[in-house]
């Protein structure tokens, strides 16, 4: 999945370079739309590798499961059994499958790294809708708002699957912990 972003990333990287100076030359419509759509395209990518290793660099996997942020609420296993996502998780994809590897960390790394994507995906749902704040500047609402919603909806899937997995986790440990 990293090699996939990184290689969209550079890719709409390039585009966005060639059609930008394109449009302000033409002030076509359609290079206008085209360009919009790759530069917010770039936005996304950029954006979501730059939070995850700023957050990365400063969490290191070592969040602190206990405080009331990572804490599961009294809603969530219900809403949880309601959105079903015992059923979906397992297509989603996985930035660094080895983060997340259980063979290979121990259930302490594991409930770290959940909480370190959680917040990773939450800023990244906050700062999706950044686009819309340029619509009066660059036009283009429909794809901006499009993209922007969807974009936050999609990251709310991976905040979903972190807060789902973290109590199983933490119920694993402290029965190793009761054993010792």
């Amino acid at each position: 999945m990293k090699n996939k972003m990184i290689f969209i990333t550079a890719l709409s990287a390039i585009v966005f370079a060639v059609v930008l100076p394109l449009f302000i030359v033409t002030k076509s419509a359609a290079l206008e739309i085209l360009t919009i759509t790759v530069g917010v395209t770039l936005y996304h990518f950029t954006m979501r590798l730059a939070i995850g290793t700023a957050v990365n660099l400063i969490m290191k996997n070592q969040a602190d499961h206990t405080r009331a942020w990572f804490r599961e609420k009294r809603f969530e296993e219900k809403l949880y059994r309601c959105l079903r996502v015992r059923e979906w998780k397992e297509y989603l994809p996985t930035y660094r499958p080895q983060t997340f590897d259980a063979s290979k960390k121990t259930v302490r790394e594991l409930i770290g790294a959940t909480c370190q994507a959680e917040v990773v995906h939450e800023i990244i749902m906050v700062l999706s809708l950044l686009p819309i704040a340029f619509i009066p500047l660059l036009g283009g609402a429909a794809a901006m708002i499009v993209t922007s919603v969807l974009s936050m909806l999609f990251d709310s899937l991976f905040v979903i699957l972190q807060r789902y997995n973290r109590p199983k986790l933490v119920r694993v440990m402290s029965r190793f912990e009761r054993l010792k």
